[in-house]
């Protein structure tokens, strides 16, 4: 035991006594008394950090439900500021008397945790026995340097959020038509093959006590309300299918939609999403844009400028024409409110998106369905991912408690994540979570095709140089140059010395070349022909 934990043993053991002289003058037995508080006394004490005041209440009572389970251990979650998190982790481990044991980061602060010591790997077999209960995105997250130094716990990432009620009503209509337009041609078929009718030709006379095919009170009636509930269910499925067969692959499906909707009154823009953030900009040049390879740790693995992410980028530029965005106006939070009050088609959204549309449903304030979908590739060639970042419970590298520490974030993070969303808003990194709502389950699907947040220090400021690039590149910069400026910057803080990249020259578009008579020649053809 070291000299630390010797004097605080001391000093607990010391209040347990002259608690005992004060307890005789109550009415239970003092033996009883000072039994309880020496078993409270030498219970194990785990302090964990956090900063989302939205945890509080379930970290608190995730406290008690662990401490109910391991008799022999208590933990005390501790609300802190996020400004200047690691250092004041840093400087409690090594000053405070009840330093953090354990605390939760996101998954791109990391490197710089474990080089300040802060973080312990995770046990091997510990991991081993939970691994699989996550997607990829998640494994990758938590990894540096082909360990595992962080516990999967909750996640954001961004995918398509779009108007259902919009695509039902559109593809209602479509079916409609082309209904209409079939019964005209087998019509026009018919006429064609038997000539038109004549008069009284259908064999009847009016008032001849013959059904027509009106039915009666016994049975017309119900077998026309058992028909007409058979066509119903038989048109919401062809609905439900000819939205899926609409919901957009690629960048250019939805311009091609865009082309053919014929949107109602309140509907402003098909498609409209926060330009000036990069986390519902990214997945656009996302698959070609390489940070430290696929863990995001590995300033050899580098890959920026490229001829994808710029055709991609171009793309991006394009599509201002298309759907204008000022990015002096535009926010997420403005974006969201438009898409309740029915005035978007698609967006692009986050995780907490849902729980504003299910709230303002309750409310009234929100009159459509909705639902998510994975965000559209650029085009067939041309592929999207969208970017990720998990919080993770790491166990400190200065605590004392280390196996204790670990037995908690494995509970933390793998036990008790069903009532996560529920409670807190978060939605779990693992699997097998059962949110009662398929749309937080489409967010799990994007997820797990995310590209996590790269953890390397020397491109801590990649994510704000490259959300600048991409607003510039929006209003008119050359994605290019752009990006080329942009790759030289990071690499030259990577490689510590001046970085220069080789230019990528695009390819010229070949404009038809039109033949013209050459009548010279052809005067001189005529004349060797005669």
């Amino acid at each position: 035991m070291g000299m630390k934990k010797r004097i605080l043993t001391a000093a607990a053991l010391a209040g347990v006594a002259a608690a005992a002289l004060l307890i005789g003058y109550s009415g239970k037995g003092v033996s009883e008394k000072v039994e309880e508080s020496l078993f409270e006394r030498h219970k194990e004490t785990l302090y964990f950090w956090y900063t989302d005041e939205a945890l509080t209440d379930y970290l608190n009572s995730a406290a008690v439900a662990y401490g109910e389970m391991n008799t022999d251990a208590r933990v005390v979650p501790v609300l802190t500021s996020g400004l200047e998190y690691l250092e004041n982790i840093n400087r409690a481990s090594v000053q405070s008397e009840t330093p953090p044991d354990l605390y939760i980061i996101s998954n791109d602060s990391l490197e710089k945790a474990f080089l300040a010591g802060l973080a312990s790997p995770v046990p091997e077999d510990v991991w081993d026995g939970m691994k699989e209960d996550y997607p990829d995105a998640a494994r990758l997250a938590v990894s540096y340097k082909n360990k595992v130094i962080g516990y999967p716990f909750y996640f954001e990432t961004s995918a398509l959020l779009y108007n259902r009620t919009y695509l039902e009503e559109f593809a209602g209509k479509q079916i409609e038509a082309e209904q209409d337009a079939l019964e005209a041609e087998e019509a026009m078929a018919q006429l064609e093959a038997e000539g038109p009718v004549e008069d009284g030709a259908d064999g009847g006379e009016a008032g001849d006590g013959g059904d027509n095919g009106t039915g009666t009170a016994e049975n017309g009636g119900a077998e026309t309300d058992g028909g007409d509930g058979a066509a119903d269910a038989q048109l919401r499925q062809e609905i439900e299918e000819r939205v899926k067969s609409m919901l957009p692959d690629t960048i250019d499906d939805i311009l091609e939609f865009a082309n053919e909707y014929d949107a109602p009154e309140q509907v402003e823009a098909v498609f409209k999403w926060d330009v000036t953030d990069i986390f519902y900009n990214y997945f656009f040049a996302g698959n070609y844009l390489n940070v430290g390879g696929s863990a995001g740790d590995d300033t050899a693995n580098m890959n920026i400028y490229n001829r994808d992410a710029i055709d991609c980028l171009k793309v991006y530029q394009d599509l201002n024409q298309f759907f204008s965005i000022d990015t002096q106006e535009i926010s997420y939070e403005g974006v969201l409110d438009d898409f309740m009050q029915g005035k978007l088609v698609y967006t692009v959204a986050t995780t907490d998106s849902v729980a504003k549309l299910e709230k303002a449903k309750e409310e009234g304030l929100f009159a459509y369905e909705y639902s998510i979908a994975k965000v559209p590739d650029i085009n067939e060639r041309l592929l999207t991912r969208s970017l990720s970042v998990t919080n993770c419970v790491v166990v400190n590298g200065y605590s004392e408690k280390q196996e204790l520490a670990s037995d908690f974030a494995r509970f933390l993070t793998g036990d008790d994540t069903d009532a996560l969303y529920v409670r807190t808003g978060k939605v779990a990194a693992r699997y097998g979570v059962d949110y009662g709502n398929e749309n937080l389950q489409a967010f799990v699907n994007e997820y797990e095709l995310s590209i996590p947040m790269p953890k390397m220090v020397e491109t801590s400021n990649f994510w704000v140089e490259l959300e600048i690039a991409f607003a510039q590149i929006w209003n008119g910069a050359d994605a290019n140059a752009r990006l080329k400026e942009l790759s030289e910057q990071i690499m030259t803080q990577v490689t510590g010395a001046p970085y220069v990249e080789t230019a990528i020259e695009e390819e010229e578009v070949q404009e038809e070349e039109i033949e013209y008579l050459d009548e010279d020649a052809l005067r001189q053809e005529a004349q060797e022909e005669d």
